[in-house]
């Protein structure tokens, strides 16, 4: 366990070091500002219709929230791309793989250090439960859950991010994989829709992710849901330790 969290600790200093790693921070906070902005505007217009507790949690809670998983989409690609194509590039990585460390534990301590980041990415959403709470009665079953849905989610993308870097010592086209893989997970369940009832439609909508952050989103939390969250985690970050392990026997 040690050295897991040896290179988290590594990995996030690394981004709190960069460039890339404050424009990343800085990018979310002033868009989420912005999405937050926007969504408590249109609440704001239609509040003497609705009222002020009757649509908070549903406009502004499970709105903003919907918006920032657009932002998690674009962004998180373009986070984890240099997790391991940096270190392939500038052969760093080759001090790791000639360590005493497991494949196993290169990728979950990189796993770990981006996904720190990205926690403290979404920590400078802290100032939201606070406005809604001073601004009407928001569901607070809903808040957490889509906070726990919203992280869990941008896990997700971490460990796509990650498996994508693994692959390539270029980090466009690692940002580029990333996101074509989180993005036809994202709208697949958009298939089952087409495709209509049966069991087909059944297994691309369980595949989608879409389709169960929206479940979370609305305050319900399943284990199915979380057990697909949890699998698809552990299947890339699996996948990237046998790349890391390929890479070691080159």
């Amino acid at each position: 366990m040690i050295p897991v969290l040896a290179i988290a600790r590594r990995e996030l200093g690394g981004y709190l070091s960069s460039p890339i790693g404050w424009i990343a921070l800085i990018v979310f906070t002033l868009i989420a500002a912005l999405f937050f902005n926007l969504t408590l505007w249109g609440y704001a217009s239609q509040a003497m219709q609705l009222g002020m507790e009757e649509g908070i949690t549903e406009q502004m809670v499970q709105g903003f929230f919907g918006n920032l998983t657009v932002i998690g989409l674009l962004l998180i690609p373009a986070v984890t791309m240099g997790v391991i194509a940096q270190d392939r590039r500038e052969r760093s990585i080759e001090l790791l793989l000639t360590s005493p460390v497991s494949s196993l534990q290169i990728a979950l301590g990189k796993y770990l250090g981006a996904f720190g980041f990205v926690v403290m990415m979404i920590a400078t959403t802290a100032y939201v439960p606070g406005m809604l709470y001073w601004m009407g009665d928001p569901d607070t079953g809903v808040m957490v859950s889509c906070y726990v849905g919203f992280t869990v989610l941008m896990g997700v993308f971490v460990a796509i991010g990650l498996f994508a870097s693994s692959l390539t010592d270029n980090q466009l086209i690692a940002l580029a994989v990333a996101f074509a893989l989180s993005l036809g997970m994202w709208i697949v369940g958009w298939l089952g829709s087409i495709l209509g009832e049966g069991s087909l439609a059944t297994i691309v909508k369980h595949i989608s992710m879409l389709s169960h952050f929206e479940t979370i989103s609305r305050g319900v939390l399943h284990v199915n849901d979380a057990v697909y969250f949890l699998s698809v985690i552990l299947f890339f970050v699996f996948a990237t330790t046998q790349r890391v392990e390929a890479l070691r026997w080159r």
